[in-house]
């Protein structure tokens, strides 16, 4: 894929049943916690986009939904939630350019993002964008929940 070749257009709360797998994708490559099944985040992602004030921006090659990223507008910042590029598109520049994209958008606002510590390859990917370390959230699991 050429990077000449990706077209971007806004989510709309039809899409939710797309984002949905995808998420569920999303959730599983970078090893999250979250146990929801492809139906609840199908309604979940549903709700987001039409109550919760969340937007989405859809990155296809050709006909091909390659990317998408994920975010709402918040008075301080802009807070991106989700960012996924299906696995076959990966190391390819397309993140790189949808986030480009996202930046032209607010040049003048604070974007903030979570990454779940683990998760290298997103850490690298957010500090070459630009993203400084902010905060780091702690965690201590009861016993018997070894999560690793």
């Amino acid at each position: 894929m050429r990077q000449d070749t990706l077209c971007f257009r806004p989510a709309t709360v039809a899409d939710a049943a797309l984002l949905g797998r995808l998420n569920h994708q999303l959730i599983r490559d970078e090893g999250h916690r979250n146990p929801m099944g492809v139906d609840a985040l199908v309604e979940r992602m549903r709700a987001w986009l039409s109550d919760d004030g969340y937007e989405a921006l859809l990155a296809f090659d050709g006909d091909d939904l390659v990317a998408y990223v994920l975010w709402r507008d918040e008075p301080d910042c802009v807070y991106l939630r989700q960012i996924f590029v299906q696995r076959e598109h990966r190391r390819q520049g397309v993140a790189r350019h949808l986030m480009l994209s996202v930046f032209e958008r607010w040049p003048d606002k604070r974007l903030t993002v979570d990454v779940l510590a683990g998760n290298a390859r997103a850490l690298a990917f957010w500090r070459r964008m630009g993203y400084r370390d902010y905060a780091v959230m702690l965690e201590r699991l009861p016993p018997g929940d070894d999560d690793g």
